[in-house]
């Protein structure tokens, strides 16, 4: 078994449960919603999607070769607006997503430590993609937070119900074995 790729796989792997987690967030929202926002210091799910979606296209576009912070990004511009309709915004969304999909699949484990550059600073892709997976796991907790509040008793939990735990557990030894004790 290979070090590298089981670390791509896994990578992968949690970018694509992020992406649902959030996904599954925001389909329980209306575009109203969507741009709400709790204060004037705090974003919107259609703020934090507008600047994750133009993180991504910027960290992944030519990603071996080009510093990870593109001149075309304007990230202040990210906090500003919204969208107009629901595919304006997912549509920005599945690009950035696509564009993720494409740069970490297309990686080999032997590139895993090759040096790449973002805003100037040199990571390797092990620190470039673990940087991704931080700031995606973050900004998904903010959607999915921001839901919550949103839907209040509405919600439709994304994991193990509250009350639930136990029930869960007991499925999982079914499925998979023995808890050890």
């Amino acid at each position: 078994m290979d070090l590298g790729r089981v670390y791509l796989d896994t990578a992968l792997e949690n970018f694509r449960n992020m992406k649902r987690t959030a996904e599954r967030a925001i389909e329980q929202l209306s575009l109203h919603e969507l741009h709400w926002a709790p204060n004037d210091e705090s974003n919107s799910i259609a703020r934090i999607v507008k600047h994750v979606a133009g993180n991504m296209m910027s960290r992944w576009t030519d990603f071996l070769t080009t510093d990870g912070e593109k001149p075309t990004r304007n990230r202040d511009k990210e906090f500003e607006g919204g969208y107009t309709s629901r595919e304006e915004m997912m549509t920005a969304w599945e690009a950035g997503w696509e564009k993720l999909f494409q740069a970490v699949g297309s990686l080999e484990p032997e590139d895993l430590l090759k040096i790449v550059t973002i805003r100037t600073q040199p990571h390797t892709v092990v620190q470039a993609i673990e940087r991704q997976v931080y700031h995606l796991s973050y900004h998904t907790g903010q959607i999915v937070y921001l839901a919550k509040q949103i839907r209040g008793a509405d919600w439709q939990t994304l994991t193990i119900p509250r009350g639930k735990s136990q029930e869960y557990l007991e499925n999982m030894v079914n499925r998979f074995g023995k808890k050890d004790e």
